[in-house]
């Protein structure tokens, strides 16, 4: 294999040094668990300029591989983690991701997610708005999420299609920015920008099939993503971000 170099682009010097954390967490929880079906780049060098790691020869995924994202990703999700969060901050592309570690994962995903990317937004009519929505439906919000996660599983954290990469046999973790949650997380998100194949779906739900309030989930993990990419890129993503606070109105009617 040759040699991938990726230069520090975030104003944080260490932002490159948060990813090879990241890397090195995902690394050993799928060596410890034995789970064949996912690798992570090798890490050459780091530093706070400068990544070094293993480059990968590009394909296009076959449905194998894609078999093998969505068992390999329910693996990873099967392995019960003791709280939620994380021992240190992180990123979510080029913004701040900070974490603590906590018992409470709808306290953790409302105060260190959603409250905080609300707190980040410059427009101080939108930002008034949205804290006051989330003050309203905080106890509902909270109880819903309590209640329809599992156990904490440490998740990849930015599972978009981008951050998968395929060789001619592999299926390769890159650019994560874990945490310990609920593991739809990570299902919601790939399916932010059109999905992910059936077939990884399929794989992951005969391994560890997606609960019977994902679809309510989901659009409220993915407000966090919406949040995110509203703060760095602007007004394209408002209207994703409303509809996302819509559908927390609903968390007063499920159960």
């Amino acid at each position: 294999m040759g040699l991938f170099k990726k230069h520090n682009t975030n104003s944080a010097s260490d932002a490159l040094l948060k990813e090879v954390s990241g890397l090195d967490n995902l690394r050993n929880v799928l060596k410890k668990s034995n789970n064949p079906y996912l690798k992570i780049p090798q890490i050459i060098s780091s530093s706070e300029t400068l990544l070094e790691m293993t480059a990968i020869d590009q394909q296009q995924a076959s449905q194998t591989q894609m078999q093998h994202l969505g068992k390999g990703l329910a693996l990873l999700h099967q392995v019960q983690q003791p709280t939620y969060g994380l021992n240190e901050d992180n990123y979510i592309g080029l913004n701040p991701q900070p974490n603590c570690l906590m018992d409470n994962w709808g306290e953790f995903f409302i105060k260190y997610r959603l409250l905080y990317q609300v707190n980040l937004i410059r427009d101080v009519t939108v930002k008034e708005n949205f804290l006051t929505l989330l003050a309203g439906y905080q106890e509902p919000l909270l109880q819903f999420l309590n209640r329809h996660c599992e156990h904490p599983s440490l998740v990849h954290g930015d599972l978009w299609s981008g951050n998968v990469l395929f060789d001619d046999t592999t299926v390769w973790l890159i650019d994560p920015a874990i945490y310990f949650g609920d593991r739809e997380v990570d299902l919601a998100m790939t399916e932010m920008f059109g999905g992910f194949s059936p077939a990884f779906y399929q794989a992951y739900d005969h391994t560890f099939p997606r609960s019977k309030r994902y679809a309510q989930k989901k659009v409220i993990y993915n407000l966090y993503h919406y949040l995110n990419h509203y703060n760095l890129f602007g007004n394209n993503y408002l209207v994703a971000c409303q509809q996302g606070f819509d559908a927390l109105e609903n968390c007063y009617s499920f159960s």
